[in-house]
Order: C-alpha cells, then sequence, then structure tokens
C-alpha cells in the first residue's frame, strides 16, 4: 500500500524550542510543506509573501471565510490570521507531510478536519520555571508578553492529553531524534476511506 500525504501537528508554550526543532528535523523527514499562515496585515520589511505569510486583503480574506477555506482563524488587534485549507490539501495530495505549529485551538480545528491522517505532538520545557528562563533570554518580549506566555503556558500544558505525544525538549538532539520517528510514522497512517477501499478490494 503506498504512503500518502499525513499531518503533524507540532504544539506548546512559546519558548518550548518549536522552531529549533522544525529546523533540525526539517533536512530528514523527507518531502513536507509547512503551514503558513494568511494574513490581511501589512507586509513588513524582510518578509516574503509566500514564505513568512500569506499576505492577502481583507476582501479576499473575507471571501475565503465564506467559502469555509479555513481550518481555524482569528481577528487579532484588526488583522485576520489564519490557516488555508487549500495548500494543505495541494500538498496532501502531493504526497507530503504537512506540518503544523499551532495552539491547542488549532490543533482541534485539524483533528476536525483532517483526523485520521493527523498526528499530534505537545512540545515544552522540563519546567515552568525553565521556560521563564528561555523567554528571558530571548531578549524581545517585554515584562508584560514574559507573563503572558507564561500564564497561557499553564493552560496549554493542561491539554497534554489531547496530543498523541509528548516531548520534553531539554536536550534538542535527543528531541528532534524523537521528532523524526514520529514524522516518520505519520506518513505512515492510511486514511479511513484507503482502509475501506482495500478492505472492499481484498474481499474481492
Amino acid at each position: 500500500m503506498t504512503s500518502s500525504g499525513a499531518i503533524l501537528v507540532l504544539s506548546g508554550p512559546s519558548g518550548a524550542g518549536k522552531s529549533s526543532l522544525i529546523k533540525r528535523v526539517s533536512e530528514v523527514i523527507g518531502a513536507h510543506y509547512f503551514s503558513i499562515s494568511t494574513t490581511t496585515r501589512t507586509i513588513r520589511e524582510g518578509e516574503k509573501d509566500g514564505v513568512d505569510y500569506y499576505f492577502v486583503s481583507i476582501e479576499e480574506f473575507e471571501k475565503d471565510i465564506e467559502a469555509e477555506q479555513f481550518l481555524e482563524y482569528a481577528l487579532v488587534h484588526g488583522n485576520y490570521y489564519g490557516t488555508s485549507v487549500k495548500p494543505v490539501k495541494e500538498a496532501l495530495k502531493a504526497g507530503k507531510l504537512v506540518v503544523f505549529d499551532i495552539d491547542v485551538q488549532g490543533n482541534m480545528s485539524v483533528k476536525n478536519r483532517f483526523g485520521d491522517i493527523t498526528t499530534s505532538v505537545f512540545i515544552t520545557t522540563p519546567s515552568l520555571k525553565e521556560l521563564e528562563h528561555r523567554l528571558r533570554l530571548r531578549g524581545t518580549d517585554s515584562e508584560e508578553i514574559i507573563q503572558n506566555r507564561m500564564q497561557m503556558a499553564k493552560r496549554e500544558v493542561q491539554r497534554i492529553s489531547e496530543y498523541e505525544f509528548f516531548i520534553v525538549n531539554d536536550d534538542l538532539e535527543k528531541a528532534a531524534k524523537f521528532l523524526i520517528t514520529i514524522a516518520k510514522a505519520a506518513r505512515l497512517k492510511i486514511p479511513t476511506s484507503t482502509i475501506n477501499k482495500f478492505i472492499i478490494d481484498w474481499e474481492n
């Protein structure tokens, strides 16, 4: 039975090292597509359309909302942000592993739409104290933002049981090896429709 496209959802607190892990494993997990958000905010200096975000007009975004073209979306500070389903479907059709870096709410949206080919992983630090240390080490966030991120992390950690796998990113190399194994296994998930077709063919 040939392998088809699959989905790998990565969630976890800001500061848990998801981006570092993705960079570390991206070259060894085979053909994949990293899901990029669509937004109506103005493109910033140094950003590229189709790389950092898909930049669209408010009219285009709202048209896609009506056409149910988003897995999930939100209005933040006057701008829309969302995950477009079209490039995801195209990547799946091409047999790629689609990788999402989304929050716990986004994970539920993806599972509701693509549950039978979705593998979910929650990534976090060994402790809240370590998370705070990493956030402060960044030197990019204000005290208010750091506190908000920590409060959000406390809520997110309560939902680890909603995920199939759980990685404590204490050692980047070990965490990367674990994630590579999960990514390879994710590709082996077979859609229910394919299983049903196999059963019918098998019986005949």
